[in-house]
């Protein structure tokens, strides 16, 4: 850390957040040719929780030529320090401002996290601009799931990541390595990288681009996985050791912007999980193992990898902990070896018409059997995760969520005796997402948001032992403007961080007020982002190849408002198109 912060840690709420030096801690005085800073835009419980940042963490600190050390964004008191006492933002391991490195690696998750980007970089005392910034500043590179839609941020950067960064990020390190010094001759040259987007070197019509950039992918059974990871200072948000089994989703839930973007599905096989579970826990000492996909309960093997499992649980002391389920893969077995704390499903519709609709192949016979052999064998706390606004819903399409969880405490009731249970509903606002079939779709406007949600409350508060939480409708709006907004959005978000908007994902700082100025000021026509898309229509993002076609998700639109339903690529391969980019578990030549 930067040693001018030591007299003021007593003085911050956490000040483990900024100590570093945790267990595990790689060379950081190596002879090097890059110096590479990975950043996350939120605070270090929030960012060490992050897989992908511990993945690129551990493959750019494996490579001989590159040091790569590590910044997040700091809480508000800290940040006040950094400004009163004219201290730029600098990294964790070694306290160098974040201007001295060669590249900032930005992890960007989601829409509400843009204006803490521009935090991060004016805390550092960088330009926002690329087109600002000269040869004296570090090239500034995004990437994460943000990549499925760049525009809105896009001038913010000199180039993004597109898709998986395993070997996408050391490609650029080894790029600027060799061409260090000058910038131009770097981004020409990185922009040959399969999944890096430089948009200074791509040709626009009407403010859209119209260069193609391919998707990266990684051959998953061969990219690496860190299992010596950092062991957190202070507990953060998923404080256990994780192992990645497998990447993509067969589901084809149609909201689901994960399930399309991160096809291909690639898989770890059974050996590959089993040593890495292994070697995680034996350098880590963590108490508590996890599992982490899409859909942990759809891998092929996953009853094998359990048995595997439950054998180190044994051994090593240590606890399991699945992540959330679909209700057709919840089974006794599948939860024999897991803490009996609370089950997590997401339902997503509470009528089997929307269920249909948006592709959610789960019945109310698989809720009503889930539930009873989860209550059989011991478990009285539920999490269920439903949406709002989704396309063709009607009220009683809310009023079945009321009806569902009702249906579920009479369950609980009737397997057990008791009425003891705590059922726990969060309801988001549905936000049509670029790279599914609903990326034409249109979003209910804010009151709209609120009539449903008000709705939805006078139900589930009339039913005992339910917890009711719902997604915040203005800042749903928001996300809706920026899931699918073009490079004019720039402003925006410029605009609103200089009224105070940032870390925008925590409910006490969020606020609308400011947001909405920052929109009226910069004549932002809502609707022209949160209405409905005509499906010949330029989208923004359309000069990326992500795999999956633009055909294969209009065809799925057509069919979800018919309400008919695509059966999961587990079953069989629908031809998605995504295998073009790499080896999908389940291609069938024929199809794809």
């Amino acid at each position: 850390m930067d040693d001018k912060l030591k007299p003021f840690l007593l003085q911050v709420e956490k000040p483990g957040r900024y100590t570093g030096g945790e267990y595990n801690l790689p060379d950081m005085t190596k002879p090097c040719k890059v110096r590479f800073c990975l950043c996350f835009p939120d605070v270090y419980e929030v960012a060490m929780s992050n897989v992908g940042i511990s993945i690129l963490y551990n493959i750019l600190n494996g490579d001989k030529e590159v040091v790569c050390e590590r910044c997040f964004a700091p809480w508000k008191d800290m940040a006040k320090i950094l400004r009163d006492n004219d201290i730029p933002l600098s990294s964790i391991e070694t306290g160098k401002p974040l201007k001295e490195f060669d590249v900032v690696g930005m992890s960007v998750p989601y829409e509400m996290s843009y204006t803490s980007v521009l935090y991060m970089l004016d805390l550092a005392g960088i330009p926002f601009y690329a087109k600002d910034r000269g040869e004296e500043y570090p090239i500034i590179v995004g990437g994460g799931p943000s990549s499925a839609n760049p525009e809105p941020i896009i001038d913010f950067f000199d180039a993004f990541f597109i898709g998986d960064g395993e070997e996408a990020d050391l490609a650029f390190a080894k790029t600027v390595a060799k061409y260090k010094g000058n910038k131009k001759k770097i981004l020409e040259e990185v922009a040959k990288i399969d999944g890096v987007y430089v948009p200074s070197l791509c040709k626009t019509e009407n403010g859209i681009c119209v260069t193609k950039v391919k998707k990266a992918v990684v051959d998953l059974e061969k990219a690496p996985f860190p299992t010596k990871p950092l062991v957190p200072n202070i507990e953060i948000v998923h404080d256990r050791g994780v192992v990645e089994l497998y990447r993509g989703c067969y589901a084809g839930c149609r909201f689901c912007q994960a399930c399309f973007f991160y096809r291909p599905i690639r898989y770890r096989e059974r050996e590959t999980v089993k040593e890495i579970a292994e070697r995680l826990i034996r350098n880590t000492g963590f108490e508590e193992l996890g599992l982490i996909s899409l859909s942990s309960g759809d891998y092929e093997s996953i009853y094998d990898v359990l048995s595997d499992l439950s054998q180190l649980k044994e051994k090593e002391n240590v606890s399991l902990q699945l992540p959330s389920l679909r209700l057709d893969s919840f089974s006794a077995k599948l939860m024999s070896g897991a803490k009996k704390l609370s089950l997590t499903f997401a339902p997503e519709a509470g009528t089997q018409r929307l269920r249909n609709v948006i592709n959610k192949n789960v019945s109310d016979e698989d809720i009503e059997s889930s539930m009873k052999l989860a209550f059989g064998i011991g478990y009285r706390t539920v999490k269920l995760y439903f949406m709002s606004g989704l396309p063709t819903e009607t009220d009683e399409d809310i009023l079945g969520i009321a009806e569902t969880v009702r249906k579920i405490r009479y369950l609980y009731i009737t397997t057990t005796g008791r009425k003891d249970i705590s059922i726990n509903v969060s309801v988001a606002v549905f936000i049509p997402k670029p790279v599914t079939p609903f990326q034409w779709a249109a979003q209910i406007d804010l009151a709209e948001m609120k009539r449903r949600q008000d709705l939805l409350r006078k139900e589930l508060y009339a039913i005992k032992g339910v917890h009711y939480a719902w997604h915040g409708a203005e800042m749903s709006v928001l996300e809706g403007i920026f899931a699918r907004g073009d490079r004019s959005l720039s402003k925006v978000v410029e605009t609103a961080y200089k009224k105070g908007c940032y870390l925008d994902g925590w409910t006490e700082y969020f606020d609308e007020k400011k947001w909405w100025e920052a929109l009226d000021e910069c004549g932002v026509d809502i609707k022209k982002y949160t209405g409905e898309r005509k499906m010949d229509e330029v989208l923004p993002w359309d000069f990326i190849d992500f795999g999956t076609t633009r055909q294969y998700l209009a065809k799925e639109y057509e069919k979800a408002l018919r309400g008919e339903t695509t059966e999961p690529c587990k079953h069989k391969c629908n031809g998605c198109g995504a295998n073009r980019m790499g080896k999908c578990r389940m291609y069938k030549e024929e199809k794809c």
